[in-house]
């Protein structure tokens, strides 16, 4: 799905792909502090969408050394996205 159809997801649907995803990260080996930020990212993919950007960049802080390059490019791009001043005209 790409950021749009993300954004305009009805609650319902994105509450069931949030626990959909807490139940997949549950089942992988990962450090805890790894696996409590992508965690929360998913309970906060289950509200507005302002909520999301805070928990990608505690994703980052809690995986960054472990992501290559390109992975940190890409989730930088998506928080700037999906932060409040970045939809600012």
């Amino acid at each position: 799905a790409d950021l749009g159809s993300l954004v305009a997801m009805e609650p319902a649907e994105r509450e069931v792909r949030a626990s959909a995803a807490r139940v997949w990260l549950a089942s992988l080996a990962l450090p805890t502090p790894v696996r409590n930020a992508c965690t929360r990212c998913a309970d906060a993919s289950a509200g507005p969408a302002e909520g999301i950007a805070p928990a990608l960049r505690a994703v980052l802080h809690a995986a960054g050394a472990q992501l290559d390059a390109a992975a940190v490019r890409e989730l930088e791009q998506l928080v700037r996205a999906l932060s409040p001043v970045a939809n600012v005209p």
